[in-house]
């Protein structure tokens, strides 16, 4: 949120999980270091984040783009963007959090790095989650692999999040008691922060990345030596890339596709409206100005315990009847906090519930988008290379859902008159803020969950289509069938 973001600096935490080097660089957490300790004017700021994150969303389909156009070689088709982005992307996240020396074209160090960063995590990031169609041709295996990446991305979002808030927990501001002259204050503020204190700020900073970083090697490694590419027995060797535009068209077209994203997208902004308002709805409505980093955890410590729980439910159950029960089960919560006074132990049983939540909202859809993929490929066997495509347009909804949230949160405290850095708000900001992380929230899930009726993959389809692709995958090995074969014998089944 623009206005709110600099209430809190522990409200860089967010429920959704983005991964270990990700946790740091949340936008919230990013434009309280350029405010308070790089010490950039709010405009360029905003700027600076506005431009980043626009660039982030966009680099999704480019990306995507210029993997399904990748060949393949002897490491895979998508691990080379994994090892050549990382030490890059390390250096250019080393740097966001570098005060240069010089004064002038600061805004333009921060924009350049910010935006460079943004683009190498997201050749990481897209090839990454693509690569859960390339580990095995078995949907239940694809599925246990998807459970463990979601249950440990929220582990490296706990250790993140703590990592950074550990260390650089002295760069807190203190709140203004009188709202009104909040600009003032803070200015006061930061004119009498000694400048011995703002260099060990930054250095706290700079650790912190370092630690981080540090991380993100050991498992990048660790993906690199333990994981190989499988290439599908279908897909010929001889296969041409296909245009980009081509792709698109056929995979934007395809109706499982654009019903799961659908409902996805819903289900994601509720959340995320959850997620973005979460310390100043506990900070100022519920009166928990202590208590919701413990309360966060709370969250987290629920979704990481229960993804193995969904993971079960999903294959006794079957995934629609999980998404149904799974993401339906956070409104009784959420009402109940609309309709409670501030009480710090049902704020704990409703955190808890929230995790659990939490965790089916994450984990379904990013299971049910190989089902998709298998899917296309059944009606377009023909047709190869399109699983970066499929992937990095999730991711890109993904971010679109984001700014959404953020765009509605910012415009609702700003008309309400939210005070930066107020130890107090006026009652209709609490209200605002109620609305925000329950009533809202309500009505996007049951619209998501309305959509997710219409996704036609049940668990009888996902039967039927194990069964043709494996009847394919046989073929292509007994016979080495051209593409006219599969596309003939998908048709007969």
């Amino acid at each position: 949120m623009a206005k709110g973001e600099g209430a809190e600096s522990g409200s860089a935490a967010g429920l959704l999980p983005t991964g270990i080097l990700q946790a740091g660089e949340r936008p919230v957490q990013v434009k309280i270091y350029l405010l308070d300790v790089a010490q950039v004017d709010p405009f360029s700021a905003s700027i600076i984040l506005f431009v980043g994150r626009a660039w982030d969303a966009i680099t999704d389909p480019l990306v995507g783009f210029c993997i399904s156009k990748s060949p393949w070689t002897r490491l895979g088709r998508l691990m080379p963007w994994i090892i050549f982005s990382t030490p890059l992307a390390i250096i250019a996240y080393f740097l966001i959090w570098f005060v240069p020396d010089f004064q002038q074209g600061q805004t333009l160090w921060y924009l350049l790095f910010y935006c460079l960063f943004e683009t190498l995590v997201t050749c990481f990031h897209v090839p990454y989650s693509a690569l859960t169609m390339f580990i095995s041709t078995e949907q239940s295996e694809r599925d246990s692999a998807t459970a463990y990446r979601m249950t440990v991305e929220v582990l490296g979002t706990v250790l993140g999040t703590a990592i950074q808030g550990q260390i650089v927990g002295q760069a807190h501001t203190p709140c203004v008691q009188d709202a009104n002259a909040s600009t003032v204050a803070l200015e006061g503020v930061n004119r009498t922060q000694s400048a011995t204190s703002l260099r060990e700020t930054q250095n706290a900073y700079l650790l912190a990345a370092g630690v981080i970083a540090s991380i993100y090697v050991i498992c990048a490694v660790i993906l690199t030596l333990g994981v190989r590419e499988q290439r599908e027995p279908y897909e010929t060797q001889q296969a041409k890339p296909m245009p980009f535009f081509r792709g698109l068209r056929l995979v934007m077209s395809h109706g499982p596709y654009i019903k799961l994203i659908a409902g996805f997208l819903f289900t994601s902004l509720a959340f995320m409206l959850v997620e973005g308002n979460f310390a100043l709805f506990c900070t100022y409505t519920l009166g928990f100005r202590n208590e919701f980093q413990n309360l966060l955890l709370a969250i987290m410590f629920s979704a990481t315990v229960t993804i193995p729980i969904w993971q079960w439910f999903l294959t006794r159950f079957g995934k629609k009847m999980a998404v149904y029960i799974g993401i339906s089960s956070a409104v009784p919560f959420l009402i109940l906090v609309a309709l409670m006074e501030s009480n710090l132990i049902v704020t704990y049983v409703v955190a808890v519930a929230a995790g659990i939540s939490v965790a089916a909202a994450f984990l379904l859809p990013w299971s049910m988008l190989p089902d998709v993929i298998d899917d296309f490929h059944l009606k377009q066997p023909h047709i190869h290379g399109t699983e970066p495509i499929f992937f990095s347009f999730y991711v890109f909804f993904t971010k679109f859902a984001s700014g959404v949230s953020l765009g509605i949160s910012t415009l609702s405290l700003d008309f309400t008159g939210y005070q930066t850095r107020g130890c107090s708000q006026p009652a209709r900001v609490k209200f605002t803020l109620k609305m925000l992380v329950t009533m809202a929230p309500i009505v996007l899930i049951l619209v998501g969950l309305l959509l997710f009726k219409l996704y036609p993959i049940d668990e009888e389809k996902r039967r039927q289509n194990k069964k043709a692709l494996q009847a394919l995958r046989e073929e292509a090995s007994s016979s080495g069938c051209s593409d006219t074969d599969s596309t003939e014998l998908a048709r007969i089944l």
